[in-house]
């Protein structure tokens, strides 16, 4: 009698093996950049309420007028020096309750004013801590280009972690909900690292592809130049944003926008301005573009008008009739960030942004811990990286102080630096439990100082400065709680995290 031969099982043996081979040291050559990445991006959800923070005395309003938003860009306009290039108007919203307006002059410098009701400017926009965290997730405050590169990078590199990572775990899926508690610390680690995963995975697939397409988006636009209009990416370009104006340098007084609000409300009756850019607003061929709400469940629900300076309408895009790269493209930013349903989604994608920063940690925590298992303890590296990890909420919360005691928009990114290389420097002195400690007690009252020197230096006249403030509070009196419980029990425990 023959016996029959077994099928092979998929994913075979060997391949779990080489894949999970590739998938930690992935995961390695990325986990400082990739744990900074999400470690920001969580906090950076919440960027219109750090604004609404940095500026609790700006009054707020539901709606500005055509007529009050003419006189703030007029004032903004002769408080430049030098000639203008574009000026950016934020219109109130329910995030951002006050009309913002920013001149970009064509040396290179940027202003940003706050206006009041009446259309005066009420003084310049503090935007330190909101604009380094966000330029911290977003390019790393290198050079744009390749800042945001290197970001797009780590968003691929991410994805091809998750992807890895399940490919690695055959039973990730059927152990969904199994944990191991109260054994070897290493497995609880594991299982909680595999558990995150895979409860959350939509919204890792959907943060890493996001955060890859935009990263890498002049590359991507770079490679459809070269084969579909022979290298012309001004020809991509033009498939998704309006077309420029016809150019006209010679000088004019600075265009008219109170007839084109006029115009608006014809076309777009009940409909809702969410920003308009200005361009060489005092040339003959200035033009004017505005974005309006479309009132539709799209995420990519914004319709675009643009007038030239006669008042004419040049261009119009409808968000009903978007292609599927408009789509996809108007959706790219608000999917990545939770800027699409309010307040709740935003506070859950910090809880998801928390737990995926959260998982870039734990996977080196993982691979220490199982060196040190198997008699190849890296002491060195255990303490850098418990340096790296607690460092950076740190030095975080001193550039935001930094931010408080002054508008200066560099002394938030020196401080960061200054702070991150200290933690760094620690590593040679203090062992990977005592920079655990030191950095969860640290951030712990560092977050309180800075609720409360907040509120006692800007106040908290905005109810969203008091409510951020509160949270800061709270999170720090948790954090030295922790750190408390944390010594305490340390004696007694193996510590691998």
């Amino acid at each position: 009698m023959t016996k029959t031969k077994k099928p092979a099982s998929f994913p075979s043996p060997d391949l779990v093996r080489a894949v999970l081979k590739g998938h930690s040291g992935l995961g390695l050559a990325f986990a400082a950049l990739l744990y900074l990445v999400c470690l920001t991006g969580a906090i950076a959800v919440f960027a219109n309420e750090f604004y609404r923070w940095e500026n609790p005395g700006a009054e707020r309003m539901e709606g500005i007028s055509g007529d009050a938003v003419q006189a703030a860009y007029r004032e903004a306009m002769a408080r430049a020096e030098g000639a203008v290039e574009h000026v950016l108007i934020l219109m109130p919203s329910e995030d951002r309750p006050w009309p913002t307006l920013r001149v970009d002059a064509e040396d290179g410098t940027r202003t940003t004013w706050i206006a009041n009701s009446a259309g005066r400017i009420t003084g310049e926009l503090r935007e330190s801590w909101t604009h380094f965290l966000t330029r911290l997730h977003i390019n790393l405050h290198l050079p744009q280009n390749w800042g945001i590169f290197i970001v797009g990078l780590s968003g691929v590199a991410l994805l091809s972690s998750l992807i890895s990572g399940l490919l690695a775990h055959p039973r990730i899926f059927r152990d969904a909900f199994h944990l191991r508690l109260g054994g070897s610390r290493r497995l609880q680690e594991a299982d909680l690292h595999n558990r995150l995963g895979v409860w959350a995975l939509p919204f890792h697939l959907t943060v890493s592809l996001t955060g890859a397409l935009l990263g890498l988006s002049t590359v991507i636009i770079g490679a459809i130049g070269l084969a579909v209009f022979q290298g012309d990416t001004a020809k991509v370009y033009a498939i998704f944003t309006p077309p420029h104006p016809a150019e006209d340098t010679r000088p004019a007084p600075p265009i008219d926008l109170r007839p084109l609000f006029a115009d608006l409300g014809e076309r777009a009756p009940g409909g809702r301005i969410s920003y308009l850019i200005v361009e060489h607003p005092a040339e003959q061929g200035a033009a004017a573009m505005f974005e309006v709400e479309s009132g539709t469940s799209r995420i990519a629900n914004s319709d675009v008008y643009a007038f030239d300076r006669a008042g004419t309408l040049y261009y119009e895009q409808r968000a009903a009739q978007n292609n599927v790269g408009q789509q996809i493209l108007g959706s790219l930013g608000p999917l990545h960030f939770g800027w699409f349903g309010g307040g709740v989604v935003k506070v859950a994608y910090a809880l998801l942004g928390l737990g995926l920063t959260y998982l870039a940690a734990g996977g080196v925590n993982i691979w220490l811990a199982r060196r040190r298992d198997k008699g190849r303890p890296a002491p060195g590296w255990e303490r850098v990286w418990a340096a790296t990890v607690w460092g950076q909420p740190v030095a975080l919360a001193c550039a935001a102080i930094a931010s408080v005691l002054s508008v200066s928009a560099n002394l938030p990114i020196w401080t960061w630096a200054g702070i991150s290389l200290a933690a760094l420097g620690a590593a040679a002195v203090f062992s990977p439990n005592d920079l655990r400690r030191i950095g969860r007690a640290g951030s712990g009252a560092l977050l309180i100082v800075l609720a409360m020197g907040h509120s006692i230096m800007l106040g908290t006249d905005d109810g969203m400065a008091l409510i951020v403030d509160a949270s800061l509070v709270l999170i720090g009196l948790g954090l030295l709680a922790i750190s408390v419980r944390w010594r305490k029990a340390a004696p007694a425990m193996i510590q691998v995290a």
